[in-house]
């Protein structure tokens, strides 16, 4: 018996991570009280045996925005332009991790939504790191089930398209509907990095693309991804403490630049951010 996505799924999130990962996972969850549901792991950090001197990436999946935040203008800025992105650290290890209701995090895998931020990463390999109960389990596999049906709907097929070549060509669309901090190239990288994985995944992951599957729309998703990017990071700059040095860290580190912020772009980081933005562009850090 073939294995369905979901059994796919399922098996890859529970796959263990570094203790020191499950330890960081719980205490974001902790961070945020009973509204926490679900941790998840993922990004380039997976593959890194390493973690000292690395950004890891969490993703918080919450009951609700009011209950996950004593400020109300947090959970306002959280509905109105999901995801909210804070920096955290523990055990010497640095993170970021982004907050999502639950009915946010199924929505958003799914292609009710041109936007390709969260079901173009949960497409890839991600883990489970940490869940409240069986309940908050089960939805975070069946939201994380729905990112790569809507991945490859998106993309369309091509007539003789082997699948790899499917994947690798979907992922370079969604990379050119959001402003990225990647190098060129990390689309096609995402698959030759894990080749089986994506080749165990393929068929799976076609039978599951709903009849209905909406493709196309790039040019609306370029423009919306982009302008969501934008806004995402102004907002960072309020809601992502030391966001306009967060800004000044991805220049330096992706043009080779030595910014540092004065005073006055530390006291308003919004104001810093804007000022930013133009030399991120220019710099390729993001694109």
């Amino acid at each position: 018996m073939s294995e369905t996505l979901r059994d796919l799924v399922e098996e890859e999130l529970s796959q263990p991570v570094n203790p020191r990962v499950t330890a960081m996972a719980e205490v974001i969850a902790a961070k945020h009280g009973e509204a926490s549901r679900a941790v998840l792991f993922y990004g380039s950090c997976l593959r890194q045996k390493q973690l000292d001197g690395l950004m890891l990436d969490f993703y918080l999946i919450v009951s609700s925005y009011d209950e996950a935040y004593d400020k109300r203008w947090l959970a306002k800025a959280n509905a109105l332009i999901p995801p909210n992105v804070f920096p955290f650290q523990h055990d010497g290890l640095a993170a970021k991790y982004a907050v999502l209701s639950e009915a946010d995090f199924h929505r958003l895998n799914g292609q009710e939504t041109r936007n390709v931020s969260v079901w173009a990463r949960f497409a890839q390999p991600s883990r489970l790191v940490w869940a409240a109960d069986s309940d908050a389990r089960t939805r975070s596999i069946s939201a994380v089930s729905r990112a790569a049906p809507t991945l490859l709907a998106a993309a369309g097929r091509k007539e003789g398209e082997e699948p790899l070549e499917w994947w690798r060509r979907a992922f370079s669309l969604t990379y050119s509907a959001e402003l990225r901090a990647e190098r060129v190239g990390r689309s096609t990288s995402v698959v030759d990095a894990d080749l089986d994985r994506y080749r165990r995944f393929s068929d799976a992951a076609i039978a599951a693309i709903p009849a209905n599957a909406r493709g196309g729309q790039w040019h609306l998703r370029r423009i919306e991804g982009k302008l969501l990017s934008v806004l995402r990071l102004a907002k960072a700059s309020a809601t992502y403490a030391g966001g306009a040095e967060y800004i000044a860290w991805k220049i330096n580190r992706h043009a080779g630049t030595s910014i540092e912020l004065n005073p006055w772009q530390k006291r308003h980081p919004l104001l810093a951010a804007i000022s930013l933005l133009p030399r991120l562009l220019k710099s390729g850090a993001i694109r």
